[in-house]
């Protein structure tokens, strides 16, 4: 027997060693025995920065399409629900730049019924890993109700595409609007499809309203879609359709 051929049978046998006491190495076969792979198995880190970047590099930064609109990044700051800041290198609102051009025009739509009115951005683009860290927060309640303030981040969200926005109105003093409730608001109050039943008990008042109507006319001129239960957010798309348009950030990039 030729060397070439006797190192062919070592590696013939040292296969199929491997492919009997390996196999519960393998994530498919992990998956099959009902355990779950290590990270290292499911996700190749280098393959994720990479693609990371190349996604946030195809998006763009809100204000270099429409500098009128303002931007206050509450989870680079501690103003948030979590009270801590859970960006480190986001400083900007990025949105995919389809989505960009017609949030710049739901801007224009609003200056020509409010003038000195402007737009304000509260969270655009997310990380599927700072979804995880607000699901994981909430996790006294119940997933089917936590999925009502914050996506389930394993079905990802239109936020992890840069396809969702968060945002307010600012009046001619730079004062953002009044809704009845707080940016982030947990509570039923904060719910669209509950409005009426506020407006009744006295809770909201025809004004806010009226403010959150204003904001829903400029983004719906646009094809945006707000949420039964945020009156700060808006879906550029349906979930599927994001998926099969745009690739998803997993995680921040410097």
């Amino acid at each position: 027997m030729s060397k070439f051929s006797f190192f062919i049978l070592i590696l013939l046998l040292v296969g199929c060693g491997q492919s009997e006491s390996g196999k519960e190495k393998t994530p498919d076969s992990l998956h099959k025995q009902g355990k779950s792979p290590k990270r290292g198995y499911t996700i190749d880190t280098t393959k994720v920065k990479v693609e990371n970047r190349i996604l946030i590099d195809s998006l763009v930064d809100i204000r270099s399409i429409n500098p009128i609109i303002q931007v206050d990044l509450k989870y680079a700051t501690t103003d948030n629900f979590m009270k801590t800041r859970l960006y480190e290198h986001l400083k900007n609102a990025y949105l995919q730049k389809d989505v960009a051009i017609r949030l710049s025009k739901s801007q224009d739509l609003l200056s020509s019924l409010k003038p000195n009115y402007c737009l304000l951005v509260y969270d655009a683009v997310r990380p599927v890993s700072v979804q995880q860290k607000m699901w994981d927060a909430l996790d006294s309640i119940p997933p089917s109700e936590r999925g009502k303030f914050v996506s389930n981040p394993q079905n990802r969200s239109l936020h992890n595409m840069g396809a969702a926005v968060d945002l307010t109105i600012l009046d001619e003093r730079g004062i953002p609007l009044d809704m009845g409730a707080g940016y982030d608001d947990i509570r039923k109050i904060a719910y669209p499809i509950l409005e009426k039943e506020y407006l009744a008990t006295g809770e909201l008042t025809t004004q806010q309203i009226a403010n959150r109507e204003l904001l829903r006319t400029v983004m719906k001129s646009q094809s945006f879609r707000p949420l039964e239960t945020e009156w700060w957010h808006f879906n550029a798309c349906s979930r599927a359709e994001g998926k099969a348009k745009y690739k998803v950030l997993m995680e921040e990039v410097e």
